[in-house]
């Protein structure tokens, strides 16, 4: 009950602040929209010298980088993408005909397919991930800054 009471509190506390929004609050979410924005256009253009549409790079990371324990499904890519898993299949198809993933039916559940990147696909996910890296602590405000040294240096194992 009191547990309650202060969450409670802590609603309007936070609705109060909202609601009393200075100039500065909005220069602040405007630039880091702007970053974002930034980031995502510079991701996008490297994704494309590598043969990738964006989508495809985010499926890649996702299925690299986006798992519980255990190997990716196509409903991980899904969920990491915000798509309809039907949308995710047809993606794992083309990524599969690039050959930048392979598929493996699960041992326990043969309604489960398992997703693996290549060798190939390992290659240019390493690539493009350096230089998402590189842009981001390039560009990045101090806070994301210290962030980002929680990846460690590039060649760091």
């Amino acid at each position: 009950m009191a547990q309650a009471k202060k969450a409670q509190r802590s609603k309007v506390v936070i609705s109060a602040r909202r609601s009393t929004m200075r100039d500065s609050d909005y220069a602040a979410l405007a630039q880091f929209r702007y970053q974002i924005r930034s980031f995502l256009a510079f991701s996008e253009a490297a994704a494309a010298e590598q043969g990738l549409t964006p989508t495809q790079h985010q499926a890649l990371l996702g299925i690299k980088g986006f798992v519980r324990p255990g190997p990716a499904t196509v409903g991980d890519v899904a969920k990491f993408l915000l798509i309809r898993h039907h949308s995710a299949v047809e993606l794992i198809n083309r990524l599969e005909k690039q050959g930048l993933v392979s598929r493996a039916a699960d041992p326990e559940d043969a309604r489960r397919v398992h997703l693996k990147l290549t060798k190939k696909g390992e290659q240019k996910l390493q690539a493009l991930s350096r230089k998402n890296l590189e842009e981001l602590r390039r560009a990045a405000s101090p806070a994301l800054s210290r962030l980002l040294k929680s990846f460690g240096e590039p060649g760091e194992a």
